[in-house]
């Protein structure tokens, strides 16, 4: 036996159990999710297992569903752009901090991560309700007339979302600066390069990968959450997720449970796929 078979039978002996781990816990459960949005339901019996198309042409077919999703990926959209915006400045000034306060500053970033998301949406519930912390001050000191209108709205489930998804992008840009060369900045500034072509020449493409792997992570968490559309959002604003759980155990529809939610994965897939595509062929240079 070669060196180079000893070698590929030590990988797939390494890689075994995570790949029967990743079988058993996501591809089998997705499976069956699949299966099952092929069978129809009846109010009188129950779920069929007739295979049908039925459920993927009333959500194709039916305008409600549509909009339903295009609130989704709106808002997914609007998540991933303040976050990749607010993350990306986050992390290049973490990167240039005194690692003694980058520590304490790190802390602070990645505190909401470590609170229950329910508890940390209804803590954003009491803050920006009609009598909430926020509007009693704004009206208190005379900035507002009336309340500022952010519970059961688009814009409120955006900034919650991207109270919490900020983190991912600063650790995906502070990892892709730290393998950065700090002395192209150096010379770009003496060869006379203004800060702003500084930023936008060689920072920004240094962190272009870790935009790119950090906007991808916020954008299919962000397209995928239910907890806080769920509570800011209320029973009327639906997203993808929200409609799934309601199809489930509310109406008990599980096919067409089931097909929503094989349609949000396979959205989300795509607009990853070909949004990756897409960066990596803009700027090939950077991602070799």
């Amino acid at each position: 036996m070669n060196y180079a078979t000893r070698k590929r039978q030590a990988v797939l002996f390494t890689t075994l159990p995570g790949l029967v781990t990743i079988g058993l816990m996501l591809l089998v459960p997705l499976a069956s999710l699949g299966f099952l949005s092929f069978n129809t339901y009846d109010v009188n019996s129950g779920i069929k297992s007739a295979f049908s198309f039925e459920n993927y042409v009333a959500i194709f077919t039916d305008s409600y569903y549509g909009l339903v999703f295009v609130r989704t990926l709106r808002i997914a959209f609007a998540v991933t752009f303040l976050s990749v915006c607010a993350g990306t400045l986050e992390a290049v000034v973490l990167s240039r901090m005194n690692p003694k306060y980058r520590s304490i500053l790190l802390l602070v970033n990645f505190a909401p991560l470590l609170i229950s998301v329910v508890s940390r949406t209804l803590g954003w519930a009491l803050l920006i309700g009609p009598m909430g912390i926020l509007n009693e001050m704004l009206t208190g000191v005379g900035i507002l007339d009336s309340p500022l209108r952010l519970m059961y709205t688009e814009t409120g489930v955006i900034v919650a979302l991207t109270h919490v998804l900020v983190p991912f992008v600063v650790i995906a840009v502070w990892t892709a600066l730290g393998r950065g060369d700090p002395l192209v900045e150096k010379a770009a500034v003496a060869m006379g390069a203004s800060p702003f072509t500084v930023f936008r020449r060689i920072i920004l493409m240094q962190a272009l990968p870790g935009i790119l792997s950090g906007g991808v992570v916020v954008f299919s968490l962000a397209a995928s959450a239910f907890a806080t559309p769920q509570i800011i959002g209320g029973a009327r604003l639906k997203v993808a997720s929200t409609l799934a759980y309601d199809e489930f155990l509310n109406t008990m529809n599980w096919p067409l449970g089931a097909a929503v939610a094989v349609v949000l994965i396979l959205v989300i897939v795509a607009i990853v796929t070909l949004g990756s595509r897409m960066v990596e062929k803009r700027f090939p240079q950077v991602f070799k």
